[in-house]
């Protein structure tokens, strides 16, 4: 690609007002011209955990979007999401969009409140599955855990909401602060199980959690604030009955990386769907 067809990237932070917050995301809001090659080129040199390309118009508010992180693309970003819909926003007016993504559509609804934009991702259909020993005890072997820091009332799991995370929650505010893993190792076990990222939780109260997202396979150590493992967590909090049919919950994140967020969870009664909301802004 010659420096005339390059692309316009937009940078923009999602589930934090302010730049400094939040998780960043690359956008790319014509990406028509681009082959995956060239999307990955463009993420990689961005540097942010993933950033997002909408490669076709199919419709009023409709749009196809593909999503890289440095290293490789992923079938889905909440926060790409996010900060690609204020990016529309912005340019367009806020209301309904629907992005089709490689895990299925993804809509999303934008309002302006008391001055900001706030955007409104729906899951695709979410499951929850086991994990096994042994593949749970080569998790703790590569984040330096052991099974006692583990929080006995939130069991692990896989859940997917997009795209799969492994959900471990530790005990103690402490042990969730103190992340130092062993990236190579780490990554392999993801690769192996398709993981795109950890979800570690602690559970502060009923509804509010904290959370880190290790992101080896993206080919960085830790994800800032992570939209498809805040819906994947809303539905893993549903079906071990940790909350409500009709919840919502509040997850902080990025405070332990300096780049504080909040992710809030909604879940509906009769809709297996999650819905993860947060503001944003543009970055520069």
């Amino acid at each position: 690609m010659t420096p005339d067809s390059a692309p316009e990237v937009l940078r923009y932070t999602a589930f934090s007002a302010d730049p400094a917050g939040g998780n960043p995301a690359g956008v790319v809001l014509d990406a028509s011209g681009m082959d995956e090659e060239a999307m990955l080129a463009v993420a990689a040199e961005v540097g942010y955990s993933e950033s997002a390309f909408l490669t076709e118009r199919t419709g009023e508010g409709a749009y196809t979007i593909r999503y890289f992180s440095p290293k490789a693309e992923v079938p889905f970003c909440g926060h790409a999401t996010v900060a690609t819909a204020l990016a529309l926003a912005e340019r367009d007016g806020p209301g309904e969009l629907e992005f089709v993504t490689a895990a299925g559509p993804v809509p999303v609804t934008v309002v302006r409140e008391g001055g900001e934009l706030r955007a409104t991702l729906t899951s695709v259909a979410p499951r929850v599955e086991e994990t096994t020993a042994a593949d749970l005890a080569e998790a703790l072997a590569a984040l330096d855990w052991a099974a006692g820091d583990l929080d006995p009332a939130l069991p692990p799991r896989i859940a997917y909401a997009g795209a799969r995370h492994l959900v471990l929650a530790a005990a103690t505010r402490e042990r969730l602060a103190d992340l130092d893993y062993d990236f190579g190792r780490l990554e392999a076990l993801m690769h192996r199980l398709d993981l795109t990222t950890l979800q570690l939780a602690w559970r502060e109260g009923p509804g509010v959690f904290h959370v880190r997202d290790p992101f080896p396979v993206g080919g960085v150590v830790e994800d800032p604030a992570t939209g498809a493992a805040a819906a994947a967590f809303g539905a893993y909090a549903r079906e071990l009955r940790l909350v409500p049919d009709a919840a919502v919950l509040t997850l902080h994140q990025g405070a332990d990386m300096g780049r504080p967020g909040t992710l809030t969870v909604e879940l509906r009664a009769g809709d297996a769907r999650v819905r993860v909301s947060g503001t944003g802004t543009r970055i520069g």
